[in-house]
């Protein structure tokens, strides 16, 4: 009995290993500060709740329509309106099991075998192995801490072949934080616009964590806009990540195939959550802004504290919740282990075991972001867990030799 070579080529999601390695420790009594998962620590709000605690009363439990309830998918294009300016009917909608489904079913609807799909680095850690299950070539582009973590125009122009069928973006930038102004943007569209044939798959899922103004989507540029694939959900910004409901928004082309492949491999996702997530965007936005600002009080906090910590290099993150300091002057640094053996960190993940081990934070190495000269720590938890895990980092890195 053999397992399927696509499984074999697939790697394994280096975030939940680690927040499966923190789990174990804290089933041992350790007490482990997890700072691994991109996951909200709020509570979804209350709105939001008592409209899928209504959806189970008035017996919405019957499967819905494989692209969602027309509801929902109106709501979103409201959404897109208001909040982007940007025009989609209901129809150009599919809603779907969380974003992570949204991406995958636009990838594997837009991809061949050996396409080539540029990735921009740091990048987050599925984009590479749903092109791979495309049977496409990811091409890593490295945008380092020199460059904001961002794409620039000529290195996008660089990259592009004639295999090029894709780029994904993601802004603001899970792990980096990043933030693309509408100026960068501009200047991507203008080498864009010279190459017809390449789809632009914008993840917009932490659009609203955003501490530099106004979100800016590669969609409002009229030229590319039939172009652009929008990815985006509920789970950061209403703090319903287990909730799973994305979509994506998109031509019609583009929608008619991903709909198609979802409704032979999953159907319609859960018609209560998609009843919350209607009264999450049609209700009370006073939650999104509450959120926002304890981020970016948060934000400030990891920024002065990781400061503070030998060998981080910073680079202040402008949205998301994710510190990404470039640590690797730390490589090559050794430390004695519990076991008496002199140990060395060799790299990103190495560090993320150390931290783990010894000061007991949770962290993801860079490598799982084809950044391996940096390590991402989450921000999202209490102004009390964040203060103490930085000075066990600190502590930790200072017994380094």
């Amino acid at each position: 009995m053999k397992l399927a070579e696509r499984i074999n080529r697939m790697a394994t999601s280096s975030t939940f290993v680690m927040a499966a390695k923190a789990q174990e420790l804290k089933a041992q009594g350790i007490d482990v500060i997890s700072l691994s998962l991109g996951e909200p620590d709020f509570c979804t709000p209350e709105h939001i709740k008592r409209a899928a605690v209504e959806a189970i009363d008035n017996n919405f439990t019957y499967y819905a329509p494989v692209p969602g309830y027309m509801d929902l998918r109106k709501a979103v294009a409201a959404k897109l309106k208001r909040e982007n300016g940007l025009e989609y009917n209901p129809t150009d909608i599919l809603v779907s099991t969380g974003g992570k489904q949204a991406l995958c079913n636009v990838i594997l609807s837009i991809l061949d075998k050996d396409d080539e799909c540029i990735l921009p680095t740091p990048c987050w850690v599925s984009y590479s192995e749903m092109v791979k299950l495309a049977e496409a070539e990811p091409v890593f582009v490295p945008c380092g801490i020199e460059d904001g973590f961002k794409l620039t125009a000529a290195k996008l122009r660089a990259a592009i072949t004639p295999d090029t069928r894709a780029i994904l973006l993601c802004s603001p930038s899970n792990p980096s934080g990043s933030v693309y102004s509408r100026e960068e943007l501009a200047a991507l569209v203008a080498v864009l616009e010279e190459y017809p044939q390449i789809m632009i798959i914008s993840d917009e899922i932490y659009e609203h964590i955003n501490y530099v103004g106004t979100h800016n989507s590669i969609a409002q540029f009229p030229s590319v806009k039939d172009r652009v694939v929008i990815v985006n959900g509920v789970s950061k910004a209403y703090a319903m990540t287990g909730w799973r409901i994305g979509w994506a928004a998109a031509a019609p082309w583009v929608i008619k195939a991903a709909q198609k492949l979802q409704g032979q491999y999953t159907s319609c996702t859960c018609t209560i959550a998609m009843k919350a997530a209607q009264a999450a965007y049609e209700g009370p936005q006073d939650c999104v802004a509450e959120m926002l600002e304890a981020f970016r009080r948060r934000r400030d906090l990891v920024v002065r504290l990781a400061s503070k910590v030998p060998g981080f290099e910073i680079c202040v993150p402008d949205g998301a919740f994710y510190l990404f300091p470039k640590c690797d002057s730390l490589y090559g640094r050794k430390y004695m282990a519990n076991d008496g053996t002199e140990k060395i960190i060799g790299g990103s993940d190495d560090l993320a075991m150390y931290l783990l081990e010894y000061a007991h934070v949770a962290s993801v190495g860079g490598d799982a972001f084809m950044a391996p000269e940096c390590i991402r720590f989450s921000y999202a938890a209490s102004d009390e867990a964040l203060t103490e895990a930085f000075a066990r980092i600190k502590a930790a890195v200072m017994k380094l030799y």
